[in-house]
């Protein structure tokens, strides 16, 4: 029979023993690790890798020196962003003086700028799903419709956006969004820069989407999460009853008036070339709630590598947040301001 000891440290099993001589030193009982930690890592939920992240911060010199004029292999496209104040944005006086603003701008940058004349301004109503606890946001996840208006008319067809977006590429790419139709699909990859801290900086947000372009209105999300995974199986992911409740963000009346105004082109450098718009998003006709002012374009196999470029359209973005200081509006991203959150 083996006696107990006080020893906490003493194994469960007797370990036989070499009898020790006289002058022998005693050993110290050294207490094993606890192994608490390989049964935290067992019992994490899959879904936490989703989680929303908080925003980024500013990359050290030395770190933004290394990345600068370089591209992500997975990225498709960049778009630059800044929120615009509303005050004056529903009357077209004030759209003239910005891009009148924004042209001199680029002669003093030495970016040449081609103005777009006679353009139309592009009408479409835009609003977002979620369950009542808002789970796709809170897992990076944005469920969005566009639907384009002629006039006042909406049109049969719609646009339906799903995006994992996320500070750092290898979140956003880890939620899988393509959709299960067989319908006509897009995959973008997106780097958007919005404004850093500070007026004249920059972060990164990267957004994985899948569009479908032509979506029966009459179709869209109804009542439950069930109509959404049968467009998006990956959202079974989050282990949602599927009997959730699906709704627009905010309610019916959040839906959003977003008239769009293309604005020009810039040109940074070879095959380097950026679509610039002004978008505003409003309540109603005459209740502007915020504009953007962005411009964006394709990355590919050809322009990916062309450092200069990207660098110089880097440099343009930041210079212009200090031009147009006094016309930059608080917050991240229109979604933001929808949900209340920030990216």
């Amino acid at each position: 029979m083996i006696k107990k000891t006080p020893n906490k440290t003493m194994l469960k099993k007797p370990i036989a023993k070499k009898p020790a001589s006289k002058n022998a030193t005693p050993k110290k009982v050294v207490a094993k690790k606890p192994i608490a930690k390989k049964v935290t890592r067992a019992t994490t939920p899959l879904s936490t890798k989703f989680i929303v992240q908080p925003v980024a911060p500013q990359l050290i010199k030395e770190e933004k020196k290394k990345r600068a004029g370089k591209v992500h292999k997975s990225v498709t496209n960049r778009e630059f962003k800044i929120l615009v104040k509303p005050l004056g944005l529903d009357r077209r006086s004030r759209i003239d003086e910005l891009s009148t603003k924004l042209m001199i701008f680029c002669k003093k940058q030495g970016v040449h700028f081609s103005h777009l004349d006679n353009v139309t301004t592009g009408l479409r109503t835009v609003y977002f799903f979620d369950t009542p606890n808002e789970d796709l946001r809170n897992h990076n996840l944005i469920l969005r419709v566009r639907e384009s208006r002629e006039d006042v008319w909406i049109d049969d067809w719609c646009e339906v956006t799903f995006k994992c977006r996320a500070r750092d590429v290898g979140s956003s790419l880890a939620f899988n969004t393509l959709p299960s139709v067989k319908a006509k699909s897009r995959a973008r990859f997106k780097e958007e820069i919005l404004k850093g801290d500070a007026i004249g900086s920059q972060r990164q947000i990267y957004s994985n989407n899948a569009i479908l372009d032509a979506v029966p209105v009459d179709e869209i999300f109804s009542h439950s999460l069930s109509s959404a995974i049968t467009m998006f199986p990956t959202l079974n992911k989050l282990g949602l009853p599927k009997n959730t409740p699906l709704e627009v963000v905010g309610g019916f009346k959040n839906k959003i008036l977003e008239a769009c105004l293309p604005l020009g082109n810039l040109v940074f450098g070879a095959g380097v070339q950026a679509h610039c718009e002004i978008a505003i998003w409003m309540r109603s006709v005459g209740e502007p709630i915020v504009g953007e002012l962005a411009f964006s374009y394709h990355v590919n196999d050809k322009n990916r590598k062309e450092a200069k470029a990207h660098k110089r359209a880097d440099k343009f973005f930041n210079a212009l947040q200090i031009e147009f200081a006094n016309w930059i509006e608080i917050g991240s991203t229109k979604t933001a301001l929808v949900y209340g959150k920030p990216e």
